[in-house]
């Protein structure tokens, strides 16, 4: 997934950060703000709808 994002949006991520957790837990941050988290929804999320949510929080 940090692949996919990295190509789809490489010009607009200043960095990316892979913080490795226990326990099924999968949440994604962008500037602060929690765009996805396994734990609340229980399932993980599918790498399109990843992708189109941080495109558009980053406003590309």
């Amino acid at each position: 997934m940090a692949a996919k994002l990295l190509t789809a949006h490489k010009q607009k991520i200043k960095s990316l950060v892979l913080v490795p957790a226990g326990g099924g837990c999968f949440e994604l941050t962008a500037n602060g703000e929690l765009l996805y988290s396994k734990l609340n929804t229980g399932t993980f999320p599918d790498e399109s709808a990843v992708v189109e949510s941080v495109r558009a929080k980053l406003g590309a």
